[in-house]
């Protein structure tokens, strides 16, 4: 069986096929299709019901969204996809996001179609990806106990594995910016468990970790060392259940795009964005004063082109 990410390459790639087109059933009859020959139960039927009568919208949602604007839980969403056959709700979702799009567009989305808009598919679903993003952030409350907390963490550590690393290294970049002592944790095992031990004898009490998809078992173990070890966990994810969720003290929602073969990180980057943000203006003198001494630093060393 190929994997989630080869089915994903395939169905993204770029280049247009030199298929003939063919005529294609209208997309309320393709979300039919889906649903139907299956037994569901009357919760389920709502969340059907709801998708057929708002396609363009319900493809789009993240699981949190689409349960709330149902009624339902999250876990029920999960069964539904589950007993349609998909192996949980982002696979049931991609499989829904190329018929909402040809219901946008108007037209017959065959597939050679379908390749031709991929990337701004994918752009689409970053779009909404980071509408949801807004929405959370409308009430800032969270954010900015979370960046005040870190901001006073000293040493800070910055957790990110495998994936995750991307993220990690550029808030960690950032981060030493405007705070005096910034660790990164990018490697598992053994390695990580030293410079989480070490960060708590230091006296730092918070370690931010950003775990995206496919999420590592060795990302879970890190985060329990962590815990272990006396630190706090503030998780950037996702998830909104599961294991990694239910170790971490904090946790902020960003989804990922899934669209292309390898997922990109919109949502979670304006997250972090706005995380840095929040521990700036959690200690405003020190921030100016170390961004005054790395301006001067820049300039004593040439660091950049000027323009």
């Amino acid at each position: 069986m190929p994997s989630d990410q080869q089915s994903r390459a395939q169905a993204s790639a770029i280049t247009p096929g030199r298929l003939e087109p063919a005529a294609a059933p209208a997309p309320t009859d393709r979300v039919l299709a889906l649903f139907g020959g299956h037994r569901l139960s009357p919760g389920q039927r709502r969340i059907a019901q709801y998708i057929t009568d708002h396609l363009t919208e319900a493809a789009f949602l993240s699981i949190t969204d689409l349960a709330e604007r149902v009624g339902v839980s999250q876990p029920s969403v999960t069964r539904f996809a589950a007993s349609l056959g998909f192996s949980g709700y982002p696979a049931l979702r991609e499989a829904l996001q190329p018929i909402a799009l040809s219901a946008v567009a108007g037209l017959p989305d065959t597939r050679e179609e379908i390749r031709r808009n991929e990337l701004q598919a994918a752009v689409d679903a970053e779009i909404e990806n980071l509408e949801n993003l807004r929405r959370v952030l409308a009430d800032t409350n969270q954010v900015l106990d979370v960046g005040r907390e870190l901001a006073r963490s000293v040493p800070l550590t910055i957790l990110g594995l495998r994936i995750s690393v991307s993220l990690a290294e550029y808030f960690a970049y950032a981060a030493r910016r405007i705070h005096p002592d910034v660790r990164t944790v990018t490697r598992g095992g053994s390695v990580a468990y030293d410079t989480l031990l070490q960060s708590r004898a230091a006296g730092g009490t918070w370690v931010l970790a950003f775990a995206m998809p496919r999420h590592a078992h060795e990302t879970l173990a890190a985060i329990r060392a962590a815990r272990r070890a006396g630190l706090r966990v503030a998780l950037i994810t996702e998830l909104a259940l599961g294991r990694l969720v239910e170790e971490a003290d904090e946790v902020l929602l960003a989804s990922t795009g899934s669209r292309l073969v390898f997922d990109s990180y919109a949502a979670p980057g304006v997250l972090s964005a706005a995380l840095l943000q929040a521990m700036a203006d959690a200690d405003p003198q020190r921030t100016q004063a170390r961004l005054e001494d790395y301006e001067q630093a820049a300039e004593q060393h040439n660091f950049f082109i000027e323009d």
